[in-house]
């Protein structure tokens, strides 16, 4: 689901990549961090596929924490393809800055995140190999 106008997407095509790329039914389900109101950051695997997906959002606070990403099958290395909140982003003062970049990581690894106030971020792990 997009949920926001057309042309907003329109404006950022990149963004709306993820949404593009999405799974939409899951092997399984992983919580890895939140508290009720304030944090939630969360794995799923796309049936069938090696894929993961993790998705973080939080509340008007900034967080900053490590994600540890031993939920991807260990021996193997993933891309990660990381959507995430631009380093100056507010939802009072600036909304829309948002990064992708990609990093080659494996089950051992943590993922640092900034979640900005009002933000969150996105990563799609696609399988690379041994």
């Amino acid at each position: 689901m997009a949920a926001d106008l057309p042309e907003n997407y329109d404006a950022n095509p990149k963004a709306f990549q993820f949404i593009k790329d999405v799974a939409v039914d899951w092997d399984d389900t992983r919580m890895l961090a939140g508290d009720v109101g304030d944090l939630a950051v969360i794995a799923r695997k796309q049936r069938g596929a090696s894929t993961w997906f993790l998705g973080a959002v939080g509340d008007e606070q900034e967080r900053r924490f490590d994600v540890a990403l031993n939920f991807l099958e260990p021996g193997r290395r993933y891309r990660a393809e990381i959507y995430r909140d631009g380093d100056d982003a507010d939802y009072r003062t600036n909304p829309r800055a948002m990064v992708i970049e990609q990093r080659i990581v494996t089950a051992k690894d943590h993922l640092a995140m900034r979640i900005a106030p009002g933000g969150g971020t996105a990563v799609r792990f696609v399988a690379l190999g041994r």
